[in-house]
């Protein structure tokens, strides 16, 4: 069965909809933009998430300091790297006992020899760009891209990555729809 991340969640709503549709992983957006979330607004959603879904933090160049003290809060218990970070930041976090998602944007070299607990393949920095999946030279770990409902099947079918990863894909008038979420969550789980 694949899995699913439902990610840029900022409001409780957001949260209920997730523990209702039962996603698999919740990602929470510490780097800049429209889904952006501070620490204490990541520790109220995690205080309402399900314990057994995990919360992944999503940063972007942020400093060491940062990351471990986010995950030391409890707030998130996984670190998706979103920029250029560099395989040492991979091996600190890794000392410090955290697992890491790296994200790269295309397809490079560089994607074959990451330490990365899992390896997850966008499009972008969460622009609402769809990904060229012809292009995939490597199977990811996780894909993103402007994933939908109208495009999450020849995803799964073409790419076969173990988790999907959406956020604009579930939304409605830029907010999550819990309907959304939930068509999708069964969806890819159906896959």
């Amino acid at each position: 069965m694949t899995k699913i991340k439902i990610c840029g969640l900022m409001t409780i709503s957001d949260i209920k909809a997730v523990n209702q549709a039962h996603a698999d992983f919740a990602g929470f957006i510490f780097a800049g933009g429209r889904h952006h979330v501070n620490l204490d607004q990541a520790l109220k959603l995690r205080a309402e998430l399900d314990e057994r879904i995990p919360s992944i933090g999503v940063f972007v160049d942020a400093s060491m300091s940062e990351m471990l003290r986010i995950v030391n809060s409890g707030a998130v218990s996984i670190i998706q790297l979103h920029g250029n970070e560099s395989e040492e930041t991979i091996t600190i976090l890794h000392n410090h006992g955290v697992k890491v998602i790296q994200v790269f944007k295309s397809q490079l070299s560089e994607v074959l020899r990451t330490q990365a607990d899992y390896l997850m393949i966008d499009s972008g920095k969460g622009d609402g760009q769809a990904l060229n999946w012809d292009t995939l030279q490597t199977t990811p770990d996780i894909l993103a891209g402007a994933i939908d409902l109208t495009n999450v099947d020849g995803a799964i079918d073409q790419v076969h990555p173990q988790i999907i990863d959406v956020s604009r894909g579930v939304e409605t008038d830029n907010k999550k729809d819990p309907l959304k979420i939930k068509q999708m969550v069964n969806r890819v789980h159906e896959l």
